[in-house]
């Protein structure tokens, strides 16, 4: 016997939010952080590096190297793409910009999978809402768009999602294809070509993007979930079970023919886990998603642990689950936790039918301070950067950021006033009425993550590329270096550091060796003194120490050849 459904909803309740509404608001959250910023220290910068080798011809396409190492990540096909944007760009669009684009692309494509993956969710039999005797319940259609609209509510107001979803790296390519993998087993009791083109392109690009493991997870999990929660009224379990199981055997074959399998456990006894640093992160990261998804699990406990399974609740949770699996045990836990926030505001979605008024109340009112005091803060301390008054904040940006000039744009200043100006008409329109829709309690969280991130990316972006960039310490580099250098020995360079070296120094680097000739050598302060098999201290003239300036405990050493010419 099927339990039944926690959800009533009237039709009143389902009304959809306005489409231009919600276009605008991925529009506020997707461009800001694409457009006119440098790439950031350090996963940012060294994709963008192994990216422009490729594209120049500097390195082979199977085997990629900067500054003479391999990537970290084993899947190429993130590099790929970038250095596919940067041959195929126009000459007049940036190099930088030009890899951006199809990110954005994939950051849009993870806004879509989610929302139509809950969509197919909300409609399937076991997500409808009560009946009511007279009638007057939610009709499945729009119950299904309420529900996928709350749910990239939901995920667009997760903090952890705003700077990894707009950096060039393999992450947002694993989030994109985990997405597409997720709408893909949602979808399959209703669709046909298109949940066949997002299995497979989900689970071979997350097996090409350097994740072969949890391509093969969610994949076995996603075939038992086909096998035990048909969706739908229609059986159509057996051929799709057997599509999920032969691209989840294919990619695993070729991530083995690829070499692509790595053992990435972090161990216990050494370079484990910290597990207060990973409860901060999990407290923040999934923030306000995660609250509402245990709150799912609790209301709807009796439907999950049911003889007939329900795929809008399984599916979501075992993609969550994974994920937080792969946070615990793997490094970086950040990016790995970030794979399951489009599950995680599923989840959070299907706990807005349930929610009492005072709870939503609680949410709306917490979120209106948050947002409005960050907010605040970054426009009081943009001002004190651009007047100097107030003072404290000024001498608090002089004291974080030593020589950092700032900088005006008008164009800037525009666009943080509109958001701002939507910001407020926003808490009006929530705070006016009693607003019947029941994605109404996410509005103003995913209003508010957007306008924090448009701000930063436009009041704050002078500042954030002054201190998260190698910009600044480059810079100081070649006013050592003078403008025709020559090539530039390096020792102990980061991967980072060479990709900044080059995009930013337009320097031709090589890696030390005694028999090279070039005059001038950089490297670390770590690695100094180099071992004397790579290099001869006895040749070298130290002639300046370039810090970064925001990391006290980055430095780069500046050497001349002795004996060469001035």
């Amino acid at each position: 016997m099927t339990p039944p459904t926690p959800a009533i909803v009237t039709q009143s309740a389902v009304n959809p939010l306005p489409r231009w509404a919600l276009l605008l608001l991925c529009i506020a959250y997707v461009v800001p952080g694409f457009v006119g910023r440098d790439p950031w220290k350090s996963a940012d910068v060294t994709a963008f590096g192994y990216m422009l080798e490729l594209a120049q011809g500097h390195t082979p396409w199977s085997s990629p190297l900067l500054g003479g190492l391999p990537p970290e990540t084993e899947g190429l096909l993130p590099y790929w793409l970038g250095a596919w944007a940067i041959q195929l760009a126009p000459s007049w669009l940036s190099a930088e910009m030009a890899v951006r684009l199809p990110f954005a692309a994939l950051l849009v494509v993870t806004l879509m999978a989610t929302w139509y993956g809950v969509y197919y969710l909300a409609r399937s039999p076991g997500a409808q809402p009560v009946a009511f005797a007279f009638g007057g319940e939610a009709n499945p259609p729009d119950y299904a768009r309420a529900i996928a609209d709350g749910a990239l509510l939901a995920l667009i107001a997760c903090l952890g999602l705003a700077q990894l979803s707009h950096e060039v790296t393999s992450h947002l390519v694993q989030l994109s294809c985990t997405a597409l993998l997720y709408f893909a087993v949602a979808a399959m009791p209703h669709r046909t070509v298109a949940p066949a083109i997002a299995l497979v392109v989900g689970l071979m690009g997350l097996t090409l993007a350097g994740a072969p493991a949890l391509a093969s997870m969610l994949g076995v999990g996603s075939m038992a979930l086909v096998v035990l929660a048909p969706g739908s009224a229609k059986d159509r379990r057996l051929p799709w079970t057997l599509a999920v199981a032969a691209v989840t055997l294919v990619a695993a074959l070729v991530a083995w023919k690829l070499d692509l399998w790595r053992w990435r456990i972090a161990g216990g006894a050494s370079g484990g886990k910290e597990w207060q640093s990973l409860a901060r992160l999990m407290l923040w990261f999934g923030w306000p998603a995660w609250p509402l998804a245990l709150w799912t699990l609790w209301r709807w406990r009796k439907q999950i642990i049911s003889r007939q399974a329900h795929r809008h609740l399984l599916l979501p949770l075992w993609f969550s689950a994974v994920s937080i699996a792969a946070t615990l045990t793997t490094q970086p836990a950040d990016r790995a936790l970030l794979l399951g926030l489009p599950a995680m505001a599923a989840l959070a979605a299907f706990a807005l039918p349930t929610l009492r008024r005072s709870v939503g109340a609680l949410i709306d009112w917490f979120t209106l301070l948050f947002f409005t005091i960050s907010a605040l803060a970054i426009w009081v301390i943009w001002i004190a950067m651009q007047t100097g008054f107030p003072a404290k904040p000024a001498a608090n940006v002089a004291k974080l950021a030593p020589g950092f000039v700032p900088q005006f744009s008008l164009l800037a200043l525009i666009v943080a006033l509109a958001a701002t100006a939507g910001w407020i008409a926003l808490v009006w329109w929530r705070a006016s009425r009693d607003r019947a829709p029941i994605w109404k309690s996410l509005v103003l969280p995913a209003g508010g993550a957007a306008l924090g991130w448009v701000l930063l990316m436009t009041l704050w972006l002078p500042l954030l590329d002054y201190a998260r960039s190698y910009g600044p310490q480059v810079r100081a580099v070649q006013a050592v270096l003078g403008p025709t250098p020559g090539c530039v020995q390096t020792v102990g360079l980061s991967r980072a550091q060479a990709a900044a070296l080059q995009y930013h120094g337009k320097l031709s680097l090589q890696r030390a060796g005694l028999q090279d000739e070039c005059d001038w050598l950089v490297a670390d302060i770590e690695s100094w003194p180099a071992s004397e098999r790579m290099v001869n201290a006895a040749r070298w003239d130290r002639k300046a120490v370039i810090p970064r300036p925001t990391d006290k405990n980055d430095h780069l050493l500046v050497f001349r050849r002795v004996g060469s010419a001035n």
